[in-house]
């Protein structure tokens, strides 16, 4: 009897085409969800081949190694990790099939990405936002819209923390400012209170803001009514506080009139305030504490900021910096090494 010299073929070389059909037809995947599903495969059985695996025999051993070498060829986190899913979805479907015993994807997980960086102004462009002036708004609300940016950017408080500001200091308030002492007193995250310094700038701008805030014509009825409300140190039309959304929008509505390419937000008046002062002194426990962040590994993402400005500066200033190419940059490293992975 004569027999073939072709190997037969294995067992699991139609899996991958029935996979498909499957998330094709019963889980009615889109077309290019399904294309993206075929690409991934691909790689899995040409990874299975280099091994000389067939892919029943794929171990989690095999696909950690696998997925090092995505990492080290540049593949960004998510990228591997959508390569895992879909992976993880094909053998999970094998076992509901009784074709395998085990899921060698189970328990392999993609590399975390990193903490992406805080958008933050130029110092001109921060400068430029605190200086605007527009002679055709309100003067009640241009002074205090130009008190809001200066605190926000010149005391690096959160948005929260500045609403939270009354104008005179209390038993009830849960923060205000000291305009002799020049320091705020906030009452921050996990109801940790802390006193930050307020430049004369800032310092300058409430004062103008006092001297015009008691002129809102709702504040008599807001005091009546709402006493907490009407104490605020920045209120609205009406004489109530202000909310976190009507300084988004204010923030939105002046970075368009000072001529800036993007609208700011006050979390991002916050990062400039903490960049800029991590530029001029490099002192990170300090940055720390005016942000009010309860562990220095919060702040590190500041000196990463601190790395681009004067990378930027050194290619812009030094003669040989030019020929410098991109891939040969160095990268920022921390500057402790204390480690935490809260965020604030």
């Amino acid at each position: 009897m004569a027999t073939s010299s072709e190997p037969a073929a294995p067992a699991s070389s139609g899996w991958i085409d029935k996979y498909l059909e499957h998330v094709r037809v019963e889980r009615r995947l889109a077309a290019r969800t399904v294309e993206l599903y075929a690409f991934h495969l691909q790689s899995l059985t040409a990874h299975a081949a280099d091994a000389n695996l067939p892919l029943d025999r794929v171990q989690t051993a095999h696909i950690r190694r696998w997925m090092a070498q995505l990492h080290s060829a540049g593949r960004e986190p998510r990228g591997i990790a959508l390569v895992l899913s879909c992976w993880r979805s094909f053998y999970r479907w094998l076992g509901n099939e009784g074709l395998i015993g085990f899921n060698p994807v189970q328990d392999v997980h993609a590399p975390k990405a990193g903490r992406p960086l805080p958008k933050a102004l130029g110092v001109d462009d921060a400068v430029r936002l605190a200086e605007l002036y527009d002679p055709e708004a309100d003067p009640w609300t241009e002074a205090r819209d130009s008190a809001i940016v200066e605190v926000l950017y010149g005391c690096g408080l959160r948005v929260s923390e500045l609403t939270g500001l009354d104008a005179q200091a209390s038993n009830t308030a849960r923060g205000w400012v000291d305009l002799d002492a020049l320091e705020a007193n906030v009452l921050g995250k996990g109801s940790k209170r802390r006193i930050v310094p307020m430049g004369g700038k800032a310092a300058e701008a409430v004062r103008d803001w006092l001297a015009v805030r008691d002129e809102c014509a709702g504040l008599t009825t807001a005091r009546l009514h709402d006493a907490n409300a009407a104490a605020a140190l920045f209120i609205s039309a009406k004489g109530l506080r202000m909310s976190s959304q009507a300084v988004w929008k204010l923030l939105r509505e002046r970075s368009f009139k000072a001529g800036l390419t993007a609208p700011v937000h006050p979390h991002m008046l916050r990062h400039s305030f903490a960049s800029h002062v991590l530029q001029s002194s490099s002192d990170l426990r300090a940055v720390q504490e005016l942000l009010g962040h309860a562990n220095i590994a919060t702040t590190q993402v500041y000196t990463r900021l601190d790395f681009q400005h004067l990378a930027k500066a050194y290619d812009a200033a030094h003669p040989r910096a030019q020929a410098r190419p991109e891939a040969a940059r160095p990268k920022a490293e921390p500057k402790t090494t204390h480690k935490n992975t809260s965020k604030e």
